[in-house]
């Protein structure tokens, strides 16, 4: 009787390391194709079945979908109106749109999405979200109001290829604003900002004034300050004086507005293709725009680890959402007295945050606007919530310790397989290469294009300090070089660079020429610039280039 027993003992082991096999399997990313395919497979598996237990749609967000997964990364535009946000626009691409209007007046009175396409042409709001393949089915909850209101405009253009860009109505000041626009204006910002990866708030320089319109609108966009970049445009309409007081008044004003310590990135220049007005400060404009160029450049190779971040945003604020509607069903009364209880919940929001932040140790940047739920929960029916369910919580709390974390990894790989990813053509590429190209000519580029050594025009001067400093063969030792080298009051890691490119042979002394080197590259670095990583041909001492 024995026997058998112990023959058969090794089916029921074999089958349970299947079977944990099996669970392992299942949360493996090695499953996962792609970043997108593993968010979206977490999500629809993991998180989703939280948010529709607790009715999260209802109060936050519409559910994901493929195309939110998968689209290009998206730079939305908002501004007040001529403000040069559709100019803007332009300049990127360097090419007109379907559907662009221009003018000082409110022109884009619509959500224009710009994007890429075979052919130009333009696709209404109310074809483009019956669409599978485009991120905007959702936006149906916003009604014919708003649909009638947005618009894609396709055109092939190389931009295009590696982002979507959304131009948005000129916000309006004063009277205009209290005429309604027929949708929540604030609340499609809001559906936007949740999907895009950079949020471009636009002024103009000339004229600076934050209606209360937008001021309620960058108020809606509080949770995603980590997209927001600043744009002061039309700046070389105004001296630089004038200028600089605008720059102080419009950080003022963020400040109380966006009400954060950190300050948010402003980028001060003139976004379109027609001559400086006041030239004056043309070089800030210059560096200002590459900034901004490096900033959009980066999103395709970001895009991933945005949409990671976002899924981890959403997961959190679910997980309080569940915390919230099961707290509220706690306390309701089975049979008699709902709608009294109801109210004093409502108006007891307050406390059931801060009861839920206790127990749960969550910070109470995590929970969701208070007025806003309180608005939202005036039209629920309490009865219908869930109670808590441990299990959905787990789940979500697995995925946010241990499939994010792998995905994490999976994101890093992807961008080491495609480096190169960055958006190319419009006007990213007019400063790429060539005498145009920032800081080109400048710095230690000088004389770049000069037959002559650049650094032979000032010999004279460095010979006459070199004689003094009492050469043996024509070299001058470390010692001698540093004490005339100090006087530039530069520190020591700097003066160690300029003394590697100086010294070119690398035989421990300076040579007139190397010497002369040394003091320009000084130079360069009290004028500002950079030093180089490695000494750039141009300025090889001309004794030192036959040994190249």
């Amino acid at each position: 009787m024995q026997q058998p027993g112990t023959a058969a003992s090794p089916v029921p082991g074999s089958m349970f390391s299947w079977v944990s096999k099996d669970a392992r399997r299942k949360k493996e990313p090695e499953l996962f194709q792609t970043v997108s395919e593993g968010l979206r497979q977490l999500y629809a598996q993991k998180l989703l079945p939280l948010e529709e237990h607790y009715r999260f749609h209802e109060f936050h967000s519409p559910a994901l979908e493929d195309a939110d997964f998968d689209n290009k990364p998206m730079v939305l535009l908002v501004g007040q109106y001529s403000t040069g946000k559709t100019t803007f626009i332009r300049h990127l691409i360097e090419q007109d749109f379907p559907g662009m209007r221009i003018g000082p007046e409110p022109t884009t009175d619509s959500f224009i999405a710009v994007m890429h396409g075979p052919t130009e042409g333009v696709v209404p709001g109310n074809a483009l979200v019956v669409d599978p393949r485009r991120p905007f089915r959702k936006l149906n909850a916003f009604g014919n109001a708003f649909l009638n209101r947005f618009m894609c405009a396709q055109l092939p253009n190389p931009v295009l290829d590696s982002i979507s860009i959304i131009d948005t109505p000129g916000i309006l000041s004063g009277e205009k604003q209290r005429i309604s626009r027929g949708y929540d204006f604030a609340a499609v910002l809001e559906w936007f900002a949740e999907r895009v990866d950079r949020i471009i708030l636009l002024f103009d320089a000339h004229k600076l004034d934050i209606s209360d319109e937008f001021s309620e609108v960058i108020k809606a966009l509080k949770n995603h300050e980590d997209k927001i970049r600043v744009v002061l445009n039309k700046a070389d309409q105004i001296e630089t004086q004038q200028l600089m007081r605008v720059y102080g008044a419009l950080m003022w004003s963020l400040g109380k507005i966006i009400n954060t310590p950190e300050v948010v990135r402003v980028y001060i220049g003139s976004f379109w293709s027609h001559p400086l007005l006041i030239p004056d400060n043309r070089k800030l404009f210059e560096a200002e725009e590459q900034d901004l160029f490096k900033d959009i450049q980066s999103l395709p190779r970001n895009a991933a680890l945005r949409k990671l971040n976002d899924l981890i945003k959403r997961a959190r604020l679910a997980k309080v959402h569940a915390y919230i509607i099961s707290s509220l069903k706690k306390e309701m009364p089975n049979v008699f007295g709902k709608e009294s209880k109801k109210k004093e919940l409502v108006n007891n929001l307050g406390e059931i945050y801060q009861k839920i932040e206790r127990e749960h140790q969550i910070s109470p940047g995590d929970f969701p606007s208070l007025r806003k739920m309180q608005e939202l929960l005036q039209t629920q029916d309490f009865s219908k919530f869930q109670a808590l369910k441990p299990k959905l919580l787990d789940t979500v709390d697995d995925m946010l310790a241990n499939d994010i974390a792998r995905l994490m990894v999976m994101v890093r790989q992807e961008e080491s397989l495609m480096p190169s990813q960055a958006v190319k053509g419009g006007a990213f590429e007019g400063t790429m290469n060539g005498p145009f190209g920032h800081g080109y000519g400048e710095g230690a580029g000088e004389g770049i294009d000069d037959v002559e050594w650049v650094v032979g025009k000032d010999k004279p001067t460095y010979d006459e300090i070199f004689y003094t400093l009492s050469p043996v063969n024509g070299k001058i030792t470390g010692a001698n070089a540093k004490k005339e080298m100090v006087k530039s009051k530069l520190p020591n890691t700097v003066l160690g660079k300029i003394w590697k490119l100086a010294d070119v042979d690398k035989d421990g002394l300076l040579d007139d020429e190397e010497f002369a080197l040394a003091n320009h590259l000084i130079k360069v670095k009290l004028e500002g610039h950079e030093l180089p990583a490695d000494l750039p041909p141009h300025l090889i001492p001309p004794s030192k280039r036959r040994h190249e």
